[in-house]
């Protein structure tokens, strides 16, 4: 600390010479500062070398290079679009809405379909138990008429309600409705390995869209307009995806081990044995159930609604007096619907509609793992192909077959050919 010491010296009897001497003041100060020690700093010295310089030179040279024009659009070309990933999320939105929607409605007409066989069931049975008692009945006059009446109504509205019913298919609607809905979480599921993999690019937007809108149209939602044939003239394979196959973009091989792209000529021929397995055994058969499937849905079809108008009319001619043609007219009254009943469970309550629905969905898949082989082997740019042991693998999957047991079914087609009895198919 500084110690101030002054000192002030003023005389009462100054003279008048030293007065302004005196007004001034004599002050004296000492200000006592503790010296602070110097010490020497040592900091390291930093020598310019040859070396240093050499790179600082490259780096300049680096950052400016970096921050080139051309390599900036280079780097925004390899980065992802993300005008690519937001369309993709929104048609990713827009198929799990539709997964929902077709799941809804699956159920809705599933239930149509038990709910409807019932009453309709139960319409008939009272009929015909009315048409019993009418035939049997002593009674006469205003008795008779009304038990006749409303047996023969009941008999009409059945008609009609099996008419509209044996049309639209209800059992056969609900599985078209679960097939979509199993494509379109198929479809969801690949747009999610798309964005969580790879970069997106406006190929696969564009296939997304074309996947998307063929399945709309393979798998209606409306009744109206619209709906699918359910008796049609010829059994054909149910098809879901787009005709117009596009190329698969180019990829690139750093050596020779992927300029194949994991095909070779051994599993060319694999494939080309496993596509014809598959076209003249598995879908071959599947058509053929469709066919057999169909013929038997057309007779149900037929059959239903003319046992009850064949028991309408009976029910209308019934008589209490006993004669020839009053036993001949209760007995069509009575046994019409009882067999209208027994068609109409066979029908809707085995759901006939929907296993050739299910028939010619197998088919179609069948007809699809055809068109994926042929597409590849058709490729005449092996960079264009997808990958051959990705696509063997899954090949191997969807027919529930492990890849030996693929490789085996392909060499037991190259010899047996048209006398292989095995399926090309596990799991259906």
């Amino acid at each position: 600390m500084a110690t101030l010491q002054a000192s002030s010296f003023l005389s009462s009897s100054c003279s008048a010479t030293s007065s302004s001497s005196c007004r001034r003041g004599t002050i004296a100060a000492r200000i006592n500062i503790p010296k602070i020690q110097k010490k020497k700093i040592s900091l390291p010295i930093l020598i310019q070398r040859r070396g240093i310089s050499e790179h600082e030179q490259f780096s300049n040279k680096t950052i400016e290079e970096l921050l080139s024009p051309s390599r900036i659009l280079s780097d925004t070309n390899d980065s992802p679009d993300l005008l690519v990933i937001e369309k993709l999320y929104a048609i990713k939105e827009a198929v799990a809405d539709r997964v929902e929607m077709h799941r809804n409605i699956g159920e809705q007409r599933s239930q149509w379909n038990s709910m409807l066989l019932t009453s309709i069931n139960g319409i008939t049975l009272a009929a015909a138990t009315i048409s019993g008692i009418a035939a049997s009945s002593g009674a006469g006059g205003d008795s008779i008429l009304g038990l006749k009446m409303s047996s023969t109504l009941m008999y009409l509205a059945a008609t009609g309600m099996l008419t509209i019913i044996n049309k639209i298919q209800p059992s056969q609607l609900a599985e078209e409705q679960r097939n979509a809905t199993r494509l379109f979480q198929d479809l969801h599921n690949q747009i999610e390995t798309t964005l969580s993999i790879g970069h997106p690019s406006a190929i696969d937007v564009k296939e997304a869209m074309d996947k998307v809108l063929a399945l709309d149209k393979a798998y209606p939602l409306p009744l109206l307009g619209v709906m699918l044939e359910k008796f049609p003239s010829s059994v054909e394979p149910a098809v879901w995806w787009p005709q117009e196959h596009r190329r698969q973009p180019k990829r690139a091989s750093d050596n020779t081990e992927n300029k194949w792209n994991g095909w070779n000529g051994k599993l060319e021929e694999e494939m080309k044995e496993i596509m014809g397995v598959l076209g003249r055994k598995d879908q071959e058969e599947y058509i053929s159930l469709g066919k057999k499937a169909l013929k038997l849905n057309k007779l149900l079809a037929m059959s239903g609604p003319l046992l009850t108008g064949l028991a309408a009319i009976g029910s209308m001619f019934i008589e209490s007096s006993p004669s020839h043609g009053s036993n001949l007219a209760a007995i069509l009254g009575i046994v019409g619907g009882a067999l209208a009943s027994v068609v109409n469970t066979v029908e809707h309550g085995g759901q006939v509609g929907m296993v050739f629905e299910m028939y010619r969905s197998n088919a179609g898949f069948f007809r699809y793992m055809q068109e994926s082989i042929e597409s590849n082997l058709t490729e005449t740019e092996m960079d264009r192909r997808e990958n051959g042991e990705v696509f063997e693998l899954k090949l191997a999957l969807k027919l529930g077959r492990s890849l030996s047991d693929l490789r085996n079914l392909a060499a037991s087609s190259s010899l047996k050919a048209e006398d292989l009895d095995e399926f090309g198919s596990k799991l259906f």
